[in-house]
C-alpha cells in the first residue's frame, strides 16, 4: 500500500505562484524588487496583477521534487517477528520466618528475605522484554502486580517487601491458586510460577495437593524453591518444630507434578544459581510487536525530475545553436 512518510511536504507544491505574487509591483508603475527571473515578463509588458505564465516544464519539475520530498513509500503486510520472551509469575513468601538472618551478602549478615530481594532484582534485570508479574503470600496471598512488560515496576514494588505484611504465616496452596487464576488466560506454554518459600503450609483454604490438582488442571508450569539455612548443618536444627523447617516433600510434588523443577537453596549464591538455571529452562518464542517493511520509493518521482531537467537543459541548448 502506497504512503507518503512527510505529506505536508506537498503544501510547497503552490510555492512559485506564493513568489510571483509577493514580488509582483505594488501598483502600475510602482517600486518592486527586480529579479533577472522576471526581467523577460516585465519587457513583454506584466503589469498590475498579472502573473507570468510558467511553463508546463517547470510544473512538471517542481510536482516531482515536490513529491520526493514528501517520501513516497511501499508498506508491506504487517509481520510479528518471533522474539524470546518469557510470561513469569513470581510468588514470594513473607511469612515471619522469612526474618531469620541466617544469610550473608557481601559479608555481612542478612535475613531472608532481604537474600531474595537482592537475587531477585539481578534477576528482574535481566528479563528486559519479558512478561513478568508478582504475588505475595504469608497467612494469605495477594497479587501485587499484574504480568506486565514494566518489570520495573516489578522491582520498585519488590524493594517494598516487609516480612509480615501478608501475615505471618504461611499459605503456600492459596498462592499457587491465585497464580493459576492470573495465569490461565496465557497461552498454555507460557504459564509458568516461580515459588520461593521457606517453610510448610501452615494457612489457607487451599492445600498444596488440591493447588497441584488446579495446576495440573490448567496446564501451568512451577518451579518451586526451597530456601533457608541447611538444617542439617546446625547442631540444634533438631530441637526446632517441624513447621519452622522446609516442606520439600510438598515442594517437590508441586513441581514434578506439573513439568517443573524443585530447587534447594542455602545461601544467596545458590539461589542466584537457581534463578540463571531458570532463565535457561523457560524460554518462549514470543511475537514480537507487529510492523510493517517499507520500502523507499522517492528515488522515483527524484530520478524523473532529474530527467526533465535534463530534458529541458538540452532543448534550451539545442534552441540556441539553431537560433
Amino acid at each position: 500500500m502506497p504512503e507518503l512518510a512527510w505529506p505536508w511536504m506537498l503544501l510547497a507544491v503552490p510555492a512559485p505562484l506564493l513568489v510571483v505574487w509577493w514580488l509582483r509591483p505594488a501598483e502600475p508603475g510602482g517600486a518592486a524588487l527586480r529579479m533577472p527571473a522576471l526581467a523577460d515578463w516585465r519587457a513583454s509588458g506584466g503589469q498590475g496583477r498579472r502573473l507570468p505564465k510558467v511553463s508546463l516544464g517547470f510544473w512538471l519539475l517542481w510536482l516531482l521534487l515536490c513529491l520526493a520530498a514528501a517520501r513516497p513509500q511501499w508498506l508491506g503486510e504487517p509481520l510479528a517477528p518471533p522474539r524470546p520472551a518469557r510470561d513469569l509469575m513470581l510468588a514470594i513468601d513473607l511469612s515471619g520466618s522469612m526474618a531469620e538472618d541466617d544469610m550473608r551478602l557481601a559479608g555481612r549478615r542478612i535475613d531472608r528475605l532481604s537474600a531474595a530481594k537482592a537475587v531477585l532484582g539481578d534477576f528482574l534485570e535481566r528479563r528486559r522484554g519479558d512478561r513478568v508479574g508478582l504475588i505475595v503470600f504469608g497467612r494469605h496471598a495477594y497479587p501485587l502486580v499484574p504480568l506486565t512488560f514494566d518489570v520495573a515496576s516489578v522491582d520498585a514494588q519488590l524493594a517494598d517487601l516487609t516480612v509480615g505484611m501478608a501475615g505471618r504465616e504461611t499459605a503456600i496452596g492459596d498462592a499457587v491458586a491465585l497464580a493459576v487464576k492470573r495465569l490461565r488466560e496465557r497461552p498454555r506454554s507460557q504459564r509458568v510460577l516461580v515459588l520461593l518459600t521457606d517453610g510448610v503450609n501452615t494457612a489457607g483454604v487451599l492445600g498444596p495437593e488440591r493447588a497441584l490438582e488446579l495446576a495440573q488442571a490448567e496446564g501451568v508450569r512451577i518451579h518451586s524453591i526451597g530456601f533457608g539455612s541447611d538444617s542439617r548443618a546446625d547442631p540444634l536444627a533438631s530441637l526446632l518444630p517441624v513447621a519452622d523447617g522446609i516442606d520439600e516433600q510438598s515442594l517437590r510434588a508441586l513441581a514434578e507434578g506439573t513439568g517443573g523443577q524443585y530447587f534447594r537453596a542455602t545461601d544467596t549464591r545458590e539461589l542466584a544459581g537457581i534463578y540463571q538455571t531458570i532463565d535457561r529452562i523457560e524460554p518462549i518464542e514470543a511475537e514480537g510487536q507487529p510492523v510493517r517493511p517499507r520500502h523507499e520509493l522517492y528515488f522515483w518521482p527524484l530520478a524523473a525530475a532529474l530527467l526533465c531537467w535534463l530534458l529541458a537543459a538540452l532543448v534550451i541548448r539545442w534552441r540556441g545553436l539553431t537560433s
